[in-house]
């Protein structure tokens, strides 16, 4: 969504709807999918087996540990929930990011498979089958896959947009104008929905009353909600006194740059493989706030940049040079 502020603060509403880069997707669906698999794969068929699983198997091939089939998955939906966030979070390169989540997804995977094919037709977990040839293979598989994507994944392309400081817009003698675009993104809202129902009802698959074991769920998948909702929207108001760029539905928390403090505006084309994924990045082109791929508001400030996906973003970077300018002329 976008609303240009033209006189007496009047504008038009249009929506764009931008396309989004195949590795944001890729992404995207290798982790639902790989999620899905770890909460399917021992509540499918529980009819199969006891009440509780073997989880864990000693040195001799024979299961010397078992859990209940929710907790069997919800934990290792957990740790990769857990990777996913710190992978697409992590600023190293895009190819090493690719590994991690290639080869810790094929491992938690296997590892759910055959724990869930050990104990299949046995009522106690104690007679479960030995996972010592399904674990090698899980190993090699995860091994491989890691290398595959870290090959596969290139290095993206530097920005091509140009550098240059960016237009100025005219503004007659005593007018007022003010700028606003908004713009969110339905899936992080999504995945911010799914990460606070986990959160949400680990107490109630339990026994009801949060234990000391389940606070460790509960907590983390509360923050990850609340972080991927605030940066899931955006809006953006520059005014006469600089631009605010507010986060998340309560449009808070903001951060603002006053009209003397910017150097320059400009519009840049940018795709989440530049600057490293989704929501709020930090990247070698310095902050971004990506939601959605293509047209961003590049404000450079202290000496740093931050860009903000927002659409008609050259008509409000014009206005906020021609801001700057008129405060920086002011004696």
């Amino acid at each position: 969504m976008s609303e240009r502020g033209g006189r007496g603060g009047r504008g038009e509403l249009r929506e764009t709807r931008a396309p989004r880069g195949w590795a944001a997707w890729g992404t995207t669906v290798w982790a639902a999918g790989i999620l899905a698999l770890l909460v399917a794969a021992p509540l499918s068929v529980r009819g199969a087996y006891g009440d509780r699983l073997a989880t864990h198997w000693g040195a001799s091939g024979e299961p010397d540990g078992s859990l209940p089939p929710w907790a069997a998955a919800v934990a290792p939906a957990a740790v990769w929930a857990v990777l996913v966030v710190a992978a697409v979070c992590w600023r190293a390169a895009r190819r090493w990011r690719a590994g991690v989540l290639a080869s810790g997804g094929v491992l938690l995977a296997g590892a759910q498979v055959s724990i869930a094919r050990a104990n299949l037709h046995h009522a106690d977990w104690r007679d479960a089958d030995p996972v010592s040839v399904g674990a090698v293979v899980t190993l090699f598989a995860a091994a491989v896959a890691g290398c595959v994507a870290w090959r596969v994944s290139r290095r993206p392309a530097a920005a091509s947009a140009s550098r240059g400081r960016g237009a100025r817009m005219e503004i007659p003698e005593g007018e007022r104008r003010v700028w606003l675009s908004r713009t969110a993104n339905p899936w992080l809202r999504l995945v911010a929905a799914a990460t606070g129902a986990v959160a949400v009802a680990a107490p109630l698959v339990g026994t009801g009353a949060p234990t000391a074991s389940m606070w460790l769920l509960i907590v983390p998948f509360a923050v990850a909600s609340a972080a991927v909702l605030v940066c899931s929207s955006v809006r953006v108001r520059v005014g006469g006194r600089g631009v605010d760029v507010a986060f998340g539905p309560l449009g808070w928390p903001v951060r603002r740059w006053d009209a003397a403090d910017v150097e320059w505006a400009r519009a840049e084309r940018r795709t989440p493989a530049q600057v490293g994924g989704w929501g709020y990045r930090l990247s070698g082109l310095g902050t971004t706030v990506m939601l959605r791929a293509g047209e961003c508001l590049v404000i450079r400030a202290g000496g740093k940049e931050f860009a903000v996906s927002v659409d008609d973003a050259e008509r409000g970077a014009a206005l906020l040079n021609s801001l700057a300018g008129a405060r920086a002329e002011r004696p």
